[in-house]
């Protein structure tokens, strides 16, 4: 099978002959991977703005714009110029073959195509198209803050973005590596095997002397030893505090509307709360008055709407 950790490889076959993209579709999905298709070199351009393939096949010889001429613009394009493409080619002259790789290909194969030998090849320059460009795949989803690490906290290589962001919260041992916090690593070494699933997606932590706080978070693991994470500022304030900015509750209002939201009876708000349940009947009522609504449901909905929003 051709997979990441995280998800199927994406193939982007550009050929105009309905049997090659055919035999390639039902081989290439078989093994394991999704298909993209384009017919002719200007689908695939248009195609790479919208979506990121993680390898290229790319028939040589097409009407209109050739194989040669689209592999140049693509390569021009910085989302995919580290995506490997391999020409497919009926012609073996070796000038055609030169052509190739004089304009970004890095492999070839000669038609009538053996999918299997195929497969090999795409293997091959997947796991060296990894190697070279790590996490190169994953920043366009996963936005500029990435970083990997060791699962003993070992920065392994970082974004410019997410460096600026860890160096508030990593330390510096003796050498050039910077380690994360002790937080970090116990919940990096907890995201193993089967107890994986139980570890949250994601860590807050907060900036000594600030009042800023860091969230990391999982993306995946995309070596034997390397891990994956994307690096924010946490800017979010807790629920409480949104439901009295956007509905000018007090204080003690908006944590009752708070728990209301979250599914509570009267008597659990009075108990998490240390409240008594005439105390929140008269609180709910303030509450009804304020947002102007009728009853708990409207009151739920409309808190719900407010968290909810950016």
């Amino acid at each position: 099978m051709m997979h990441s950790v995280e998800r199927r490889d994406i193939v982007l076959v550009v050929d105009d002959s309905p049997e090659t993209l055919s035999l390639l579709t039902d081989a290439l999905e078989a093994a394991g991977a999704t298909v993209l298709v384009a017919v002719e070199g200007a689908n695939a351009l248009a195609l790479v703005e919208r979506i990121t393939p993680d390898v290229i096949l790319m028939d040589a010889v097409m009407p209109g714009m050739d194989g040669f001429e689209t592999c140049r613009r693509l390569k021009r394009n910085k989302s995919v110029a580290h995506v490997p493409v391999i020409f497919m080619t009926g012609l073996s002259e070796t000038e055609q073959i030169v052509k190739g790789l004089e304009a970004g290909g890095v492999d070839y194969v000669t038609k009538p195509i053996s999918p299997d030998e195929l497969i090999a090849r795409i293997r091959v320059h997947l796991a060296n198209a990894r190697q070279t460009h790590s996490a190169r795949a994953a920043l366009d989803a996963a936005g500029r803050y990435l970083l990997s690490a060791t699962r003993e906290g070992r920065v392994l290589w970082s974004t410019p973005q997410a460096t600026a962001l860890l160096t508030s919260i990593t330390v510096s041992p003796p050498g050039d590596s910077l380690m994360l916090p002790e937080p970090v690593r116990r919940w990096l070494e907890g995201r193993k095997g089967e107890a994986a699933a139980a570890e949250p997606d994601a860590i807050d932590l907060p900036v000594e002397g600030s009042a800023r706080r860091l969230r990391l978070s999982y993306v995946g693991q995309i070596g034997p030893e390397e891990l994956l994470l994307r690096i924010v500022e946490d800017d979010r304030l807790p629920p409480e505090q949104v439901l009295r900015a956007k509905l000018n509750l007090t204080v003690r209002e908006a944590e009752v509307l708070m728990w209301l939201a979250r599914g509570k009876a009267n008597r659990d708000i009075g108990e998490i709360l240390g409240l008594s349940p005439r105390t929140v009947n008269k609180h709910l009522e303030q509450i009804y008055s304020k947002i102007g609504v009728e009853n708990r449901a409207a009151a739920t909905a409309l808190a719900v709407t407010a968290l909810n929003k950016k």
